[in-house]
């Protein structure tokens, strides 16, 4: 394995564009799509103190114990779907996933409109109260990592031969905010169990920080190949409501974790999604034929059969992943 399997693209000619060097990156985003559905990004102006921050407060946070973790549960998220769980409470294709973590959102207020209708997974966000700066820094992420969503889909935008406002103006103007943090403990098991089972994400576009530990294994066209951390990057892959969109031109492509190591594993994954509330369309791409052969994919489901929102669709999927927790969502959504 070398980690050039996964292309490394230097975005900085979408931030500080000029028509040319967007071309260029637009170019190099449409072969990572087709061949990987995976790209590392560098050069992407996001704060490397602010990461580096993130990443301390989030050790500090996963090192105590969990009765004192258990304080911002999820179950006090409510319909919002935000805060913590134990090692073992998330599910993936029905089995326990190696990990731990903390939901997050767009920072709401209870007076927001959504907020006040009920829509599910909008509002508050939990923080714990003895770990100082950990809400700032994770807000200040936030805010950071959204503006870098729109710039990486103006660029996708690009890579199709559309304008580069089209998602913008049709999907992520008000995108679906979703942040996790999670921790992979030692795989201590004699089994080889999964931080995270072999799955695929739900949205438009995932940017991930990982730290230096390594795990994540993407599914190419050869087999499953590592996607190791590089220095500086942040790795990115589509979603299937891109898959959809595309008709099957950019794949949303599986991905799994296993942390080998003798340490604990953190990574950040941040989720850039339509809107909740808009439904989503296949673009009308010329000489694009529909690849919709499901037979490799995880869940053997059609990501082209689907009909409805996003909301729709997420909402299906992440009620699978937390069962005790669908109730507290679905009956919000009635």
């Amino acid at each position: 394995m070398t980690i050039s399997q996964v292309p490394i693209i230097d975005i900085s000619g979408l931030i500080f564009s000029t028509n040319s060097s967007a071309d260029v990156v637009a170019k190099q985003i449409r072969q990572a799509c087709q061949d990987y559905g995976f790209f590392y990004i560098v050069g992407h102006g996001v704060d490397e103190q602010l990461q580096q921050k993130l990443e301390h407060l989030s050790q500090q946070f996963f090192a105590q114990d969990e009765e004192t973790k258990l304080k911002m549960r999820m179950a006090f998220g409510g319909r919002a779907w935000r805060g913590y769980f134990p090692v073992g409470n998330e599910l993936t294709s029905g089995k326990p996933d190696l990990k731990e973590g903390i939901y997050f959102g767009a920072e709401l207020e209870e007076e927001h409109p959504l907020v006040k209708v009920g829509i599910p997974m909008h509002g508050r966000n939990l923080f714990p109260s003895n770990i100082p700066e950990f809400r700032e820094t994770v807000l200040e992420y936030i805010e950071s990592m959204t503006q870098l969503g729109h710039i990486l889909m103006a660029g996708i935008a690009l890579s199709l031969g559309l304008e580069k406002s089209y998602f913008a103006e049709r999907y992520t103007k008000d995108p679906l905010i979703l942040f996790r943090i999670f921790n992979y403990p030692p795989n201590s098991s004699s089994q080889s169990a999964w931080g995270v089972g072999e799955h695929t994400d739900y949205g438009v576009l995932t940017i991930l920080k990982q730290d230096n530990t390594g795990g994540l294994q993407i599914k190419s066209k050869f087999g499953w190949i590592d996607a190791p951390p590089i220095p500086g990057s942040f790795v990115c892959n589509i979603g299937d409501m891109l898959d959809r969109m595309t008709q099957g031109l950019y794949r949303s492509t599986p991905h799994r974790v296993q942390n080998l190591s003798t340490t604990n594993r953190l990574s950040f994954p941040f989720f850039f999604d339509p809107n909740f509330n808009v439904e989503v369309k296949p673009i009308e791409l010329k000489g694009i034929v529909v690849n919709d052969d499901q037979s490799d994919r995880w869940d053997k489901a059609s990501v082209h059969e689907f009909r409805g929102t996003y909301g729709d669709y997420l909402l299906n999927k992440v009620s699978k992943v937390f069962p005790e927790l669908r109730q507290t969502v679905f009956d919000s959504a009635e």
